[in-house]
């Protein structure tokens, strides 16, 4: 079994269909592959995921709010019909096109115009700073994504919005609600001290939160040992997944990701009593 439980396709940040996340993740040798998109399911409504190939399993990534630090959690296994899940989707989508519509405000102001109607152009259903982002660098306003994050769309750049994401534990609810696995996504990336990263850590637990990542593209060995023990002594499943958003991203691939520690595989998530599948 080879699993990959994080991906994006162009429903939210990705660059691609989901078709195209499918045959990809088939080449390179994925049995499970979960797609992941931002506080959207949209990508599930053209799938057949009846593949001989590769089991495809619902899922999404909910952004939300921790101590007026934006994380995200990755629901696996969920009811994409679910009612409560699908009016928390909702909403996340209606604050991100009100934080878009604010930035094109700023944006005019600069005396640029268009993003909003190229926005409207994009296959997106989850509008994010990523998109702006490709905006500013398709204008020539910025060299690169990074770039138009730094100067721009970061705390301190010209045209920054705050979001308004929901709560931590409301976001573990919906997905338990909608019969998921909720999963702490990519840990070590957010800017948090050892003792904050715990604290987050522990809170996600405390809230009922079933696994955290292990395991993502590129993520430092040192950090990854970590992980591996916070899961450990907070009794939490081990996820893995390679965010994948790009194939022009040479860093990532989907399946591409370290191999999780003898820890992290005696905590595998598909050891969850929801997981079943072979």
């Amino acid at each position: 079994m080879k699993v990959d439980l994080h991906c994006h396709s162009y429903y939210s940040d990705g660059k691609h269909s989901p078709e195209f996340l499918i045959e990809s993740a088939i080449v390179n040798g994925v049995s499970h592959l979960a797609i992941t998109d931002h506080d959207c399911v949209d990508a599930f409504s053209e799938l057949n995921k009846n593949r001989d190939e590769i089991t495809i399993l619902n899922g999404v990534e909910i952004s939300c709010d921790w101590l007026g630090l934006e994380v995200h959690i990755v629901g696996l296994l969920i009811d994409t019909e679910n009612a409560s899940l699908g009016s928390l989707l909702r909403n996340q989508q209606s604050e991100r096109r009100s934080r878009i519509e604010a930035m094109d405000k700023k944006l005019k102001a600069l005396g640029v115009d268009d993003l909003l109607p190229w926005m409207e152009k994009q296959k997106c259903v989850a509008m994010t700073r990523s998109h702006v982002a490709d905006f500013l660098v398709e204008k020539g306003l910025s060299k690169n994504r990074q770039k138009a994050f730094k100067r721009y769309l970061a705390k301190r750049g010209k045209i920054y919005v705050a979001a308004n994401w929901c709560s931590l534990q409301s976001t573990v609810q919906s997905i338990h609600g909608a019969g998921g696995i909720a999963v702490l996504a990519h840990p070590g990336r957010y800017p948090l001290s050892k003792g904050k990263l715990k604290s987050l850590v522990e809170e996600f637990a405390g809230f009922g939160g079933d696994a955290i990542e292990t395991s993502y593209s590129n993520i430092d060995p040192l950090v990854r040992n970590r992980l591996s023990d916070l899961a450990e002594e907070h009794q939490l499943y081990a996820s893995v997944g390679s965010d994948f958003h790009d194939e022009a991203a040479t860093w990532t691939r989907l399946g591409k990701y370290p191999e999780p520690d003898q820890q992290s595989k005696k905590n595998a998530i598909w050891l969850h009593p929801k997981w079943h599948f072979e």
